[in-house]
């Protein structure tokens, strides 16, 4: 077998895939905020049932999420940050519960694509120690530093 594919490469590899593309997701529902504001707070009013929140707010929540997914997207704290990213994941999938009950109305099948993403959170949480191809351990002096 080539150095290139030993096992322990290969899974660096896949959860590194893993963090990126959970980042990609994250980060346009995170977009989606500061671009449109009234959309997302229309969201925490009817999925969890936060009304009136307004622009400023909705503002702040999206700033906040945007320095997570970075601290996430390069592997920083990894224990917090993954599994903060999985918590709120979890939070937002358990809270569309109406949409999995009613699969064929308008655009909820859709809403089954959160599923596998909470998988793959759960997943890069759960062998974040191996997740070892993340700029916080980039460096040897850093790599102790990185949880």
């Amino acid at each position: 077998m080539s150095p290139l594919l030993n096992n322990s490469k290969r899974l660096a590899l896949v959860l590194a895939i893993l963090r990126y593309t959970i980042f990609i997701t994250m980060a346009m529902w995170t977009m989606d905020k500061f671009v449109r504001p009234d959309h997302a707070a229309a969201i925490f009013e009817h999925f969890y049932g936060l009304a009136g929140l307004g622009v400023s707010l909705v503002y702040a929540l999206a700033t906040a999420e945007a320095a997570l997914l970075i601290a996430f997207l390069i592997g920083l704290k990894p224990r917090f940050t993954y599994g903060t990213v999985l918590i709120l994941h979890g939070i937002s999938t358990l809270a569309s519960y109406q949409q999995y009950l009613n699969p064929f109305d308008g655009n909820n099948l859709l809403f089954f694509a959160a599923w596998p993403m909470l998988g793959a959170s759960f997943t890069l949480y759960l062998l974040r120690d191996f997740d070892i191809w993340r700029m916080a351990t980039c460096c040897g002096h850093c790599k102790n530093k990185a949880e």
